[in-house]
């Protein structure tokens, strides 16, 4: 139903016009309808604006998650981008369709809030973490280049050089520890354990060349006096040198220092010869290990190629844990973000009702009456119909009923009528009978 002539203002076909009432067209209005209500064009076309600009955030939002899922830009990234734009269009434009309703009840408004809500965190997250990106990305390289670091130096602790001996095992070596064809830790401990026999027996020795001398000592100060014997007139040793070179005899074979001298020496000659062939299989481990280091190093940073989405959320996460002054500037981007997205609801929910809702209400209470009337219209049709088909049914029986009678009536006299004819007939033949 159009408005009469002088009400309200007819658009004209010009690009402006034709724009406006694509994004009015956005809000569910009726063009129709809204031509009662010229002046509201304006108000709707602004709410159609900003339905579309939710949207087009949302789409720039999903591209954003889509790239940062991917871990490098792609064109790819625009389907997912486009089909989220228009199903954040649609939604929003089902969640400010003006409803015909004169009472407003509060659990729709609250349900229509609520969606509105979780859709903005949604769109608002992945715009959040491109705001922070540089301060997430240089926290995850961070991360990296230190899980790298703690990779090599576990390798190196858990593998560590056999010519260093550490007093503490290494522990927490289970996924770290690698395999070599041949390594020379065995070689090293025996070799070390030659150097501590070794040192052990030179402390020995030492202990008794020094007793010896010692001894030597005496001996030679004592053997230098000679006294006269009294028999022989004769000059001769003290029997206290003969003494003290008995006891030093006595003391180099009870000791066995000639034998342990001998044996000092062949062991430092096995260290020596040992320690040369060690140092070769040493060099040779350490570029094994080196090689797989570098492998297992290599490994773990061709993991590290894109950023995903779980690992920017995790960074942003513990960045703002870390920094009150950053994590209000997360939450005051977040929350500016939602409150774009829900904007139009919040817009569209808490307004008055306008002349567009009044209108609508009025076309809606018409609709159900005249429906209503309608329905009884049909209704009495359809009653008047059935009575009609039911006295047309009744008719046919009574004028059937009474064809049956007629009919029952004339077979009652015709059987009268030849029951009479019979009677006379046998009247007229017994007086023929009868008379001479």
């Amino acid at each position: 139903m159009k408005p009469p002539d002088g009400i309200g203002g007819a658009e004209s076909h010009r690009l402006h016009d034709r724009f406006s009432r694509r994004l009015r067209a956005l809000t569910g209005v009726d063009e129709e309808l809204l031509a009662w209500v010229w002046h509201e064009r304006s108000k709707y076309t602004a709410l159609g604006g900003v339905v579309l600009g939710t949207s087009v955030i949302a789409a720039f939002s999903m591209w954003n998650f889509a790239n940062e899922a991917v871990g490098e830009g792609t064109f790819l990234a625009l389907l997912p981008a486009a089909l989220w734009m228009l199903f954040v269009l649609n939604l929003d434009r089902w969640l400010i369709a003006p409803q015909p309703s004169r009472k407003r009840r509060a659990a729709p408004l609250l349900l229509r809030l609520l969606i509105a809500f979780f859709l903005g965190t949604v769109v608002a997250e992945p715009l959040v973490l491109r705001i922070f990106q540089t301060a997430v990305e240089k926290h995850v390289q961070d991360q990296r280049h230190a899980a790298v670091d703690r990779l090599r130096s576990n390798l190196l602790r858990c593998n560590a050089d056999p010519s260093q001996p550490s007093r503490n095992p290494p522990v927490n070596c289970a996924d770290h520890l690698l395999s070599f064809g041949a390594s020379p830790a065995s070689g090293y401990e025996e070799n070390n354990a030659l150097r501590r026999d070794a040192a052990a027996l030179q402390k020995r020795v030492d202990r008794d060349t020094n007793r010896l001398e010692s001894l030597d000592t005496q001996v030679r100060d004592e053997c230098r006096r000679l006294i006269r014997n009294m028999r022989t007139g004769l000059l001769q040793r003290t029997s206290e040198c003969l003494r003290l070179r008995e006891k030093a005899r006595d003391y180099r074979s009870t000791h066995h220092t000639v034998a342990n001298e001998q044996r000092l020496a062949e062991m430092y000659k096995q260290i020596k010869d040992g320690g040369s062939r060690l140092a070769g299989s040493r060099d040779t481990f350490l570029k094994a290990r080196d090689r797989e280091i570098a492998q297992r190093v290599a490994q773990e940073r061709a993991k590290q190629r894109g950023i995903g989405i779980l690992e920017r959320m995790q960074a942003l996460e513990e960045l703002a844990g870390k920094n009150a002054t950053l994590m209000t500037g997360v939450w005051v981007v977040r929350l500016l973000f939602i409150l774009v997205d829900v904007l139009p609801v919040l817009a569209k929910l808490l307004g008055s009702e306008n002349s567009y809702d009044r209108l609508l209400s009025a076309r809606s209470q018409s609709a159900v009456t005249i429906h209503e009337e309608a329905v009884r219209t049909a209704e009495r049709q359809a009653m008047t119909a059935s009575e009609i088909v039911r006295e047309e049914c009744e008719d046919r029986v009574r004028r059937r009923k009474a064809e049956i009678d007629a009919d029952r009536r004339e077979h009652v006299a015709a059987m009268h009528i030849r029951v009479s004819q019979a009677v006379n007939a046998l009247e007229d033949e017994m007086r023929r009978v009868s008379s001479p």
